[in-house]
């Protein structure tokens, strides 16, 4: 019998639930100290893991959860382009 191939679970930093890796939206430190979204996944550095909905990034953001991740500040700007990210996606 095949073995079935288990699917990669990260946390929401905001809900702080398992999800699968593909329900998420990533957000890097690069090791240049750059906070980026990570649309494809592959950017270099620390991750972060938020839930595509906007509860979870009002939350993230009241919370500071960003910062706190990466141990540094995280600008407005980040949210706003997770903001954006997210309407994006609901259209």
């Amino acid at each position: 019998m095949a073995k079935k191939k288990s699917l990669p679970l990260r946390m929401c930093i905001a809900c702080r639930e398992m999800k699968p890796k593909k329900e998420l939206v990533r957000i890097v430190k690069t090791p240049e100290g750059e906070i980026k979204l990570d649309t494809v996944g592959k950017l270099n550095g620390r991750g972060a893991y938020i839930c595509k909905c906007k509860e979870c990034l009002l939350k993230a953001q009241k919370t500071d959860a960003l910062s706190r991740a990466f141990e540094t500040a995280v600008s407005n700007e980040v949210y706003t382009e997770l903001y954006k990210l997210l309407e994006e996606n609901e259209q």
